[in-house]
Parts: C-alpha cells; sequence; structure tokens
C-alpha cells in the first residue's frame, strides 16, 4: 500500500475495499501477444479473445489479455490463458494480500497464502504474468516467461480467475472488454 501513499499522497488513507480491488487486480496478470505464451503451455490453439487496461484512481495498472482456444468466447468450462502487464511497481506482499482479499470478498476464500507467496514476486514497469487454467483445479503461472509455479487446489481455478473474469469483479466494463464483449 506504500506505492498508493506516493503516488496519491493527498487521498491517503483511501479505504481498505478500494485499496485492496486495486492491489488485487495489480497482481494477477497482463497482455503481450499470442506469441508471448510460453510454448509449455497447455492450451490449445491460444488466440486472443480480449484485451483491457485496469485503472485505479486514474492511473492505468495494468493491461490485461484474456486467451482461450481458437479465440472462442469466454467459457469456464474451457482452459483459458489470461496475461497482465504492469505498468507500476508493485510489492510482493501487496500483491498476494489484495489477491487474497478479493478471493475472499468474491465468496471464493483458499487457503493458497504460502503458495502464492512462492508464486509471486514484486512488479516493476513492463513485467508480466501469465496464469492458465489446467482443468478446474489447477493454474499454471509464468513471470516474464519463465514458469513461476503451478497451484493445485480444488476450484483454483474459478476462485483466482474470478478476480479478473467473475460476475463480481471490481470494474464491469473491464471484465466485459476482457472477455471480448
Amino acid at each position: 500500500m506504500a506505492f498508493l501513499k506516493k503516488i496519491r499522497p493527498s487521498m491517503w488513507p483511501p479505504n481498505r475495499t478500494t485499496v485492496s480491488a486495486a492491489l488485487l487486480s495489480l497482481a494477477l496478470l497482463m497482455p503481450g501477444g499470442a506469441e508471448a505464451l510460453p510454448q509449455s503451455a497447455s492450451l490449445s490453439d491460444p488466440q486472443l479473445r480480449g484485451t483491457a487496461t485496469f485503472r485505479f484512481l486514474g492511473l492505468a495498472m495494468y493491461d490485461a489479455r484474456l486467451y482461450t482456444p481458437g479465440g472462442a468466447p469466454f467459457n469456464w468450462s474451457q482452459d483459458f490463458g489470461l496475461e497482465l502487464t504492469y505498468r507500476r511497481n508493485i510489492k510482493k506482499k501487496a500483491i498476494v494480500d489484495s489477491t487474497l482479499e478479493e478471493m475472499s470478498r468474491q465468496g471464493n476464500p483458499l487457503p493458497i497464502g504460502p503458495e502464492l507467496n512462492k508464486c509471486f514476486e514484486g512488479v516493476g514497469n513492463g513485467d508480466k504474468y501469465l496464469a492458465i487454467s489446467q482443468g478446474p483445479d489447477q493454474v499454471a503461472f509464468w513471470r516474464n516467461g519463465q514458469k513461476a509455479c503451478t497451484i493445485k487446489y480444488p476450484g483454483i481455478k474459478r476462485a483466482f480467475m474470478s478476480v479478473f473474469l467473475g460476475d463480481n469483479t471490481r470494474s464491469a466494463s473491464f471484465t466485459r472488454q476482457l472477455k471480448g464483449q
């Protein structure tokens, strides 16, 4: 949350819900291009479906890209990839904490804090995270093209990806654009 104090000192302290939503959204994933997907990623015929930029207090925090098989409409029953390209420096703790808080806010709390701590690092301008679902109970993560980890947990796909693609995200317009709607 220290980065918010630096970029908007006149608005400190922001309310917890706003900060949590922004940090969670920042934490997850962002755009590149179909060519940016690692060859080891297990997504069949990944094609770009939609893009969106997440903003907090008017500042672009990250760009997101959704990849679906053949560019098909988004469907929870299909595997997909979500890539985030960050535009700001964000510490690891802020990414992990906000991700867990947002999952909980959406009614999807999972005890995966230790796994997220292993997966995520702090990010800076231009850093990318890619998450690819592998069935309903597994999500693989890449950071700047290098495999970071795989989290296996019942329901992890929907719990984690709902932060960006669920029915109750912090920005309905962001989610619609990302889904290509």
